[in-house]
């Protein structure tokens, strides 16, 4: 009997916000990827941050992760070990990210598929679908999100929030709205076990879903299904991978997270994200009285470089020892650009800026938070150098805590915390930080 493995690749870092005890990969080699298929956790995750990509990356990226995951299974088959993959291809709650280029690769390495859903719904961060509209919760009421800032995004924009003309917008018109099938709340909290069964040919469908009860009795019926041979192929946001998953609680509540904290220390905080959220949040955080301010000048990057970085990571090691915690943050001005690949490259510039501060961090740092999702996930693969960090659990709803493994050469068993840009509300960063500090102002204290 196959053992069944969730298998998520995800866009951006930020997709383990609903899980824990499971491995996140920051790489793809065979060997990798058979660590995660073995491992005692029923899903891990692959982080190919295609997001910071352009489509033809992204495409490349995810075929070779899908051959080389083929060649993985074929490898524990031929070795007695077959196990059932179950793949998701994690992206945006808010729509954006390279729909339908990474399914459509997906389809293409590992199918034939019966299905494929989209299921953007993250609860955690106020994003729901009804009537097959998906919407972000402001202030308590819901708003579709192509009227947010996130439909204005420079790489990925869009029109719709009615997610069978999202799909065809996305698609070009190769699948048009009327053939999209809707998994409409009625549907979902009801019996769909016949129409999954009727389901085939790579159908496009959309699911609805509030509450997170919503998922978990749909995706048990989505099991059923492909315990009776139906092969599906998920494109959705984090909370389905909790209904998936069904683990239970994490084993330390997020208000005692300082437990991992690394001899009660002060950390350091990243801040690479710049949505609106982000710069609300990291107003509040600089408020606080054991953070102290530092703000990277992008515009100096291209020019002042090493004498810029050099700069910041002494005032990063005065602060640490003075036992406070320092926020490095880019400017906050947008830059606007001619094209979306002059965009891309100046942000890789900026994030491998930022990568070289990661790597001077104090070595006796006790914690670090990463805010935004491209840069958490250059912070675990290039500033930290990890193959692999397992999830402890979440800080703060929608906000992951991983690892480093005890092996890692200069930062042992060091706390990092997985913050996406649009997640919280505006005191969410400076009540994460509060939640780490708590162990060291404790010390300070006894």
């Amino acid at each position: 009997m196959a053992n069944t493995r969730i298998i998520v690749l995800d866009d951006d870092p930020t997709g383990s916000q609903t899980v824990h005890g499971c491995l996140l990969l920051t790489r793809w080699d065979t060997a990798t990827l058979k660590e995660g298929l073995q491992d005692a956790a029923p899903l891990f995750f692959v982080l190919t941050n295609t997001r910071g990509m352009d489509a033809r990356a992204a495409a490349d990226i995810t075929c070779e992760v899908c051959i080389n995951l083929k060649e993985a299974l074929a490898d524990l088959q031929a070795a007695g070990e077959a196990i059932q993959p179950l793949v998701v291809s994690r992206s945006d709650s808010t729509l954006r990210g390279h729909y339908p280029v990474e399914t459509d690769v997906i389809a293409e390495e590992l199918g034939p598929f019966d299905a494929h859903f989209l299921v953007p719904a993250f609860f955690e961060g106020g994003r729901i679908t009804r009537n097959s509209i998906h919407y972000l919760l402001v202030d308590g009421e819901p708003v579709p999100v192509h009227e947010t800032e996130f439909a204005n995004d420079s790489v990925f924009a869009f029109r719709h929030s009615y997610l069978p003309d999202y799909v065809e917008e996305k698609t070009g018109g190769r699948i048009r709205a009327d053939q999209v099938t809707r998994f409409q709340l009625e549907d979902v909290r009801a019996d769909s076990l016949p129409r999954l069964l009727a389901l085939s040919d790579n159908q496009c469908c959309v699911v609805d879903a509030e509450t997170q009860a919503d998922l978990d009795h749909f995706c048990r019926q989505l099991m059923t299904a492909a315990g009776e041979g139906k092969r599906f192929l998920f494109r959705s946001a984090a909370s389905l991978l909790t209904a998936l998953a069904q683990l239970p609680p994490q084993p330390v509540a997020a208000e005692q997270m300082h437990r991992y904290v690394r001899n009660a220390r002060a950390g350091a905080v990243i801040v690479g994200s710049h949505v609106r959220k982000t710069t609300q949040q990291l107003e509040a955080l600089l408020k606080l009285p054991m953070v102290v301010a530092i703000e990277v000048d992008v515009e100096a990057i291209t020019d002042r470089r090493g004498t810029l970085s050099r700069s910041i990571a002494e005032r990063i090691k005065a602060v640490h020892q003075a036992g406070k915690t320092a926020v490095i943050f880019t400017s906050r001005v947008e830059k606007t650009f001619a094209t979306q690949a002059q965009r891309l490259a100046f942000g890789c510039l900026v994030s491998d800026f930022l990568m070289d501060i990661v790597r001077t961090l104090p070595e006796s740092i006790g914690f670090l938070i990463s805010k935004g999702g491209i840069t958490s996930n250059d912070v675990l693969s290039k500033g930290l150098d990890l193959r692999t960090s397992r999830v402890l659990g979440q800080i703060l709803p929608g906000c992951s805590v991983v690892r480093c493994p005890t092996t890692h050469s200069r930062y042992p068993e060091l706390p990092v915390v997985i913050f996406p840009g649009n997640v919280g509300d505006d005191d969410a960063l400076a009540k994460a930080c509060e939640r780490l500090t708590c162990g060291e102002a404790a010390a300070q204290t006894a």
